[in-house]
């Protein structure tokens, strides 16, 4: 009983520790919008523009990602609460959550890889 409260809780950790990287990085794209912006009104090349959009468009998926891995993380964080009232085995939750962390992990790697090109074409936009 003790060893599975820990194991619900160490998962419960990794659930948390999922939601705050999710909302450092949602703090991210807003400041980069918001730098987007200001290119846009600096720099009305049509080139710069199309850039601009593609970089626009990039974000809007990223936020529709987060929203869904958001989402996967409550639900996730409600069958460990259930779990824990219930006193159920947490070897289901494992697996599940492995399947989050690798989904998470590609999330991360997306939004450095977003995140580099963007630092890339603030360079070279904002001499």
């Amino acid at each position: 009983m003790e060893s599975q409260l820990l194991v619900l809780s160490d998962l419960n950790f990794n659930l948390d520790v999922w939601k705050r990287e999710l909302k450092f990085q949602e703090g991210e794209m807003d400041y980069f919008e918001e730098k987007l912006e200001h290119i846009a009104m600096r720099n009305p090349e049509n080139d710069v523009l199309i850039q601009l959009e593609g970089f626009q468009n990039k974000i809007i998926r990223e936020r529709e990602v987060m929203g869904h891995l958001r989402h996967k993380i409550r639900m996730k964080k409600r069958e460990l609460a259930k779990a824990k009232f219930e006193n159920n085995s947490s070897v289901l939750f494992q697996e599940k959550q492995v399947l989050l962390k690798d989904e998470m992990k590609t999330f991360v790697r997306m939004h450095y890889q977003l995140k580099e090109l963007m630092m890339d074409f603030f360079l070279r936009t904002l001499n």
